[in-house]
């Protein structure tokens, strides 16, 4: 056998596997690394998390990022540059965090990289009759395993898309592994750059969950702070939009684009919900003059309300539903707030309540996701649902 199937086959054998699963988001706040160590595969999946960091993007490497994010005219030439050294970049945040772990590179069986996302395109948003749906995460693999020593699964999501899916959320596959309740139905709500979530109705088959995007969650906030307090990234512990009143015309307005119709599920990304999403709420709703307070206010209700009704479609009429919250939105206590006052009957906690580290739990998820490539079967996931294919994913880079 090729010497580079050996290691791989070994590894498929274990009864547990090292797993470092890597996840950056369409926030750009910078690299989760979550060590975990995985026992088993599909629904006989144990899970420990060993170690857990986030690693902040320099303002320079955000700011090249930023360049090619999102936008549908980029320096080709630039991209090119980015895909090797965002690889290269996360190679060596996983090298500096094994050494101040102690933990060799060689104890860790597989890397589990996201990527970095640049541009998603369903095709609900762009809507060209002669294309299907499209993604592109760079931050390829080949560097980050050269440069650790470690084979690395990355590039999740063309597999998905592939088999008929939009690319995302592809969190239904780890959750429905690591949060499946046998008495209790159970929402998994992720807020980062965007919103999506996961129901799992109690005793649930694969086939029954709902795996969706909601719409933003930090990202048009953040926006707003960055376009006017310079040097700030976000709404710290929300300072500003506790200081301001929500308007309500202005809030109609947000809440008027045709995706909030679109049946679940759908997908949806920073191509919609940026910046210019804003201006043109406000430039309808003539709200232009209103302060900056207010208008942190209002998207900070904005976020939630778009989450709880959502939420509350997925759901229906069920009473009972353990909501799970993860991401970095956790960190916003006016939008936890926001979120609690409206579901007032339901438990309402993070992932931690569940042992899963409320901001490793992206990461995690992708660990999760390389295990069932490796270790796992086509049994797990049933026949394959509208969005859920049963398949695995990820490309495998060796390091040598």
């Amino acid at each position: 056998m090729n010497n580079r199937l050996t290691p791989l086959k070994n590894i498929a054998k274990k009864d547990s596997r090292i797993i470092l699963g890597l996840m950056s988001g369409t926030s750009l706040d910078g690299l989760d690394i979550a060590l975990c160590n995985i026992k088993g595969n599909g629904l006989n999946t144990k899970l420990s998390l060993i170690q857990h960091t986030t690693i902040p993007y320099q303002s320079n490497f955000k700011k090249d990022i930023k360049t090619i994010f999102s936008k549908e005219n980029v320096s080709l030439q630039k991209l090119c540059l980015l895909n090797e050294e965002i690889g290269k970049t996360h190679a060596r945040m996983i090298n500096s965090c094994l050494k101040k772990w102690k933990i060799s590179n060689k104890k860790v069986d597989l890397i589990a990289s996201h990527g970095q996302t640049i541009y998603h395109a369903p095709k609900s948003l762009h809507q060209l009759k002669t294309y299907g749906n499209g993604t592109l995460q760079i931050g390829d693999g080949d560097h980050i395993a050269y440069n650790t020593g470690i084979i690395t699964v990355s590039d999740f999501r063309q597999k998905h898309i592939a088999a008929g899916g939009e690319g995302a959320p592809l969190a239904a596959y780890g959750d429905y592994l690591l949060f499946r309740q046998k008495d209790k139905n159970t929402i998994l709500l992720n807020i980062g750059g965007i919103a999506n979530c996961t129901f799992i109705p109690a005793k649930a088959n694969f086939s029954e969950i709902i795996c969706t995007d909601i719409g933003p969650g930090n990202s048009l906030m953040d926006a707003w702070v960055q376009k006017k307090y310079k040097g700030k990234y976000f709404d710290k512990n929300a300072m500003i939009a506790k200081k301001g009143k929500v308007n309500s015309t202005l809030l109609k307005s947000l809440k008027s684009t045709n995706f909030f119709n679109l049946a679940f599920p759908k997908t949806t990304g920073a191509e919609l919900f940026n910046i210019d999403y804003v201006l043109n709420a406000q430039q309808k709703s003539k709200t232009n003059n209103i302060s900056s307070e207010d208008m942190l206010a209002t998207l900070n209700l904005f976020t939630a309300t778009i989450i709880c009704e959502s939420i509350r479609k997925i759901i229906k009429k069920t009473t009972r539903c353990e909501i799970l919250i993860s991401g970095g939105g956790i960190n916003n206590p006016l939008l936890m707030e926001n979120i609690k006052n409206y579901f007032t009957t339901n438990k309402v906690t993070t992932t931690a309540e569940k042992n899963i580290h409320p901001e490793a739990k992206e990461a995690i998820l992708f660990a999760i996701l390389a295990n069932e490539l490796i270790a796992g079967d086509n049994k797990t996931f049933g026949k394959g649902e509208k969005g859920m294919p049963n398949i695995g994913m990820g490309k495998i880079s060796f390091p040598n």
